[in-house]
């Protein structure tokens, strides 16, 4: 039986977990669960699961519940308490959400944990330094975006196999054809309506943006030792081609499938063996066109500046994060227009100063940093 640490128990990512453990419980077993403030879904999951150990990162939210602890949980709050929950199993399956990640991700890679990735952040922000922890380590890494999954398979789950090029697969987003008249319109409920994909606000907003798409291709070059020149993009409106990989003799192989969560997450835990995941088989007959549009990096100027960050390296990507999560929670909130998103994480980087990258408390400066600037230019 897998034992989990499960960080982010209450995201979108985390919940779907949860829905793997219930389906296979003779497979799967929660060892501890970590969520930041959602104390009710929290406790639901405390009171079905029971795990080893229980946290609440906001300390405010802790203190609230903990007398509605179950007996014979271990229970904690704070940053300390949460990053403690990592010690527990023997899969460290990384949820949580923003910057926060890649602080779990190094602890799991320092106790020699697995890692199940869901953390975008942790390789865009901390991509040579993380990659470096886990090859000392010796650990397993199991990608979960659909995109890495999808190229993941492809290469046979090594990340180490050979290829030409990979691919990586956009929807496009609900904006792909608007023009910059139309985007100034653009508000948080529209852009929170994702074409195919049910995701976490956060993560949708990046989407509608094509930051995410950026995140992507960094997070490539980290998982597979790729050089950007060999990470190509292409929006796939449908996403039912969840991304490919192109090998030295011209062919290519794709990952299909509806669009759903659910198999990458239950296959970071079950591979190199697949099991049924309750998803719906593709009907060929059904789909009608699968659609292949270009992805022009200087029409979607946050897919620009995430690029442009990976050009320049070290501590940029770290910093176009830390500006790209207050920029996203300002338009969120209703302070900035859509396109600010964009302009409030390029002001961010002209001011960035390059540092190197070989410490979290580099990393977290950095992001510090970034965060003050973005938060600068929004109120100005």
């Amino acid at each position: 039986m897998k034992s989990i640490s499960l960080i982010g128990s209450t995201g979108s990512i985390g919940r779907q977990v949860c829905s793997v453990v219930r389906r296979y419980p003779e497979k799967f077993k929660i060892a501890s669960i970590v969520a930041n403030g959602s104390k009710d879904e929290f406790l639901a999951q405390v009171n079905e699961f029971r795990p080893e150990y229980a946290a609440l990162a906001d300390e405010t939210a802790g203190k609230a519940v903990a007398d509605q602890i179950p007996q014979g949980v271990k229970f904690g709050y704070g940053e300390g308490a949460a990053l403690d929950a990592v010690g527990y199993g023997d899969t460290a399956f990384i949820a949580a959400t923003g910057f926060a990640g890649l602080r779990y991700s190094l602890k799991a890679a320092e106790l020699k944990k697995d890692i199940a990735l869901a953390n975008k952040e942790t390789l865009v922000c901390g991509g040579e330094l993380v990659m470096h922890e886990i090859q000392r380590a010796g650990v397993a890494l199991m990608p979960v975006d659909s995109e890495h999954s999808a190229l993941w398979q492809a290469l046979h789950f090594r990340a180490d196999a050979p290829f030409r090029r990979l691919i990586i697969t956009a929807s496009g987003g609900p904006f792909y054809a608007y023009t910059p008249e139309q985007l100034q319109n653009v508000t948080p409920a529209s852009a929170l309506k994702h074409p195919t994909w049910r995701m976490g606000a956060k993560i949708t907003i990046d989407s509608a943006t094509l930051l995410n798409k950026g995140f992507e291709v960094i997070e490539a070059k980290w998982l597979y030792g790729a050089p950007l020149e060999k990470i190509d993009t292409i929006v796939q409106p449908e996403s039912i081609i969840h991304s490919m990989v192109e090998f030295d003799d011209g062919a290519i192989l794709a990952q299909m499938s509806y669009p759903t969560m659910e198999l990458p997450i239950q296959l970071a835990l079950t591979y190199p063996n697949r099991l049924d995941c309750g998803l719906k088989p593709l009907d060929f007959a059904a789909l009608g066109n699968i659609r292949f549009l270009p992805l022009e990096r200087k029409r979607f100027p946050c897919f620009d500046l995430a690029l442009t960050s990976a050009e320049l390296g070290d501590n940029y990507p770290c910093a176009l994060n830390g500006a790209g999560e207050i920029a996203v929670r300002a338009f969120l909130d209703g302070r900035i227009a859509f396109p600010e998103i964009a302009k409030t994480i390029q002001s961010a980087l002209e001011k960035t100063e390059r540092v190197r990258v070989d410490s979290y408390a580099a990393l977290k400066e950095t992001d510090a940093r970034a965060r003050a600037l973005a938060r600068e230019y929004i109120e100005k």
